[in-house]
């Protein structure tokens, strides 16, 4: 499958850009990928987790508004000794605006 995307440059936010609100998202899709993944094709991540039940977590900005990609209660912050480190998470969450956001996301992943 080829991306219509492919080729896209995907703005790097810095953490706490004032550029970039997250509030009003939700759960609009889930990724299966790898954390080195992720971090190939969007940096490392630039957002704060809230380190409870968030340990890594990205703002992203698309053509259909904000994106964010998290995991969520896997990890150490939320399971202590029983989490996963975040290199070794491959579940993660999508939140967005709307779907088209985490279509958006989904193919720059495949590109």
């Amino acid at each position: 499958m080829t991306s219509k995307w492919k080729g896209i440059s995907v703005p790097r936010l810095e953490k706490g850009s004032s550029e970039l609100s997250t509030s009003g998202t939700s759960l609009v899709g889930y990724l299966d990928a790898t954390f080195a993944n992720l971090v190939d094709t969007f940096g490392p991540p630039n957002a704060e987790a809230d380190e409870y039940k968030t340990d890594v977590e990205w703002h992203i900005m698309t053509p259909f508004g904000v994106a964010t990609i998290y995991n969520y209660k896997d990890g150490k912050a939320y399971l202590g000794a029983d989490g996963k480190l975040a290199k070794d998470i491959k579940d993660w969450h999508v939140g967005g605006h709307n779907k088209e956001t985490y279509h958006f996301i989904s193919e720059l992943l495949v590109a």
